[in-house]
């Protein structure tokens, strides 16, 4: 397995920072998400400050930029990396799209399918001057007397899909280069539930096999000499998630619907969705994350080998100080370094 690394910082300065050390340390990607950063600009000041690890976002909202402007921040972004990005397309989710961004919600797999097929159909044509012209439902392109009057580094980049439910999940095995997984996805949950979908999807696409696919689990870690202060930074991702009744399947399936229960009472009786890490027991926190000691963090690490191509490790934040994430930041990059014989 590739392991990589989502770095963090409450800067944009310290999240440079935070990426050249996880390079140094092996991470072989470093992943930027969309939230309370757009996805491209982190995405471009890693690309001028790292070397050799491929720069992903995971990820950046497909349907927030039309797919030109898409296409165009990719171009550019792989230009500044010299050919070291990764393009991570999520959905989000419809409250998100419609309210936060008036952008129309509709059938999302569909519109995915369209938004990446026209992204792509720019990047072959896009220093031809020839015309772009696309029918669709969803994402049209009629694109005349356009011709981009630089040279590209790569007129395919890699797309990931992020996808959480069944159809989504069939269409990254189907037309991606790399499905991206929740932050929450256990070894148990990827074998039973999202690698039969996977194998579904690349069925659509007649010669693509697993090998052409890389299936990258998100993993929130936390690591400590003292395992319960590990399980207690994580405890606040967890209670957060296990807050939204949308995750009651991904909670019952790990044999955690009385545990979400408790979460969900707790929410409702108006504590907010970052502080409910104090009524997540450390069995939701064992189920789903990695934390604990650095031992038993590799050893919950390994139970991904055979299943997954990449897992991203991402540091806590639900709830914490941001010193409590710092420090978190510093294990976790430390131990890519014991895993890879890298600089920590």
């Amino acid at each position: 397995m590739r392991i990589t690394y989502g770095p963090w910082g409450e800067t944009l300065e310290e999240l440079t920072e935070a990426a050249r050390a996880a390079e140094r340390a092996g991470a072989e990607v470093v992943w930027v998400p969309e939230m309370h950063r757009s996805a491209i600009v982190p995405a471009a000041a890693l690309a001028r400050s790292t070397e050799s690890a491929a720069i992903g976002t995971a990820i950046a909202l497909a349907f927030t930029r039309s797919p030109m402007v898409t296409a165009l921040e990719a171009l550019d972004v792989d230009e500044m990396s010299g050919g070291r990005f990764i393009l991570g397309l999520g959905t989000g989710v419809q409250r998100l799209n419609e309210d936060w961004h008036n952008v129309r919600w509709g059938k999302p797999v569909g519109r995915l399918r369209e938004t990446v097929g026209a992204i792509r159909h720019f990047w072959a044509r896009c220093t031809s001057g020839e015309p772009i012209l696309l029918d669709g439902e969803h994402a049209p392109m009629r694109i005349r007397g356009y011709r981009r009057p630089f040279p590209v580094v790569r007129s395919r980049i890699p797309i990931y899909l992020a996808a959480v439910g069944p159809a989504m999940t069939r269409l990254a095995a189907e037309i991606g280069d790399g499905w991206i997984s929740h932050e929450l996805c256990s070894p148990a949950y990827l074998a039973e539930r999202i690698l039969p979908e996977v194998t579904a999807g690349l069925a659509r696409t007649p010669g693509k096999g697993r090998e052409d696919l890389d299936l990258v689990v998100s993993a929130c870690c936390s690591v400590d000499a003292d395992p319960r202060v590990a399980r207690r930074r994580a405890a606040g991702l967890v209670g957060f998630y296990a807050s939204v009744r949308s995750y009651t399947d991904f909670f019952a399936f790990h044999d955690l619907a009385d545990e979400q229960a408790v979460v969900v009472e707790t929410f409702r009786s108006g504590r907010g969705a970052d502080h409910l890490g104090d009524v997540v027991p450390d069995r939701m926190v064992d189920a789903v994350t990695l934390a604990g000691t650095p031992g038993e963090v590799r050893a919950r690490l390994a139970a991904y080998e055979g299943l997954a191509d990449t897992v991203k490790l991402t540091p806590p934040t639900h709830g914490l100080p941001s010193a409590d994430t710092r420090a978190a930041q510093q294990s976790i990059i430390q131990l890519i370094a014991e895993i890879t014989g890298g600089q920590a």
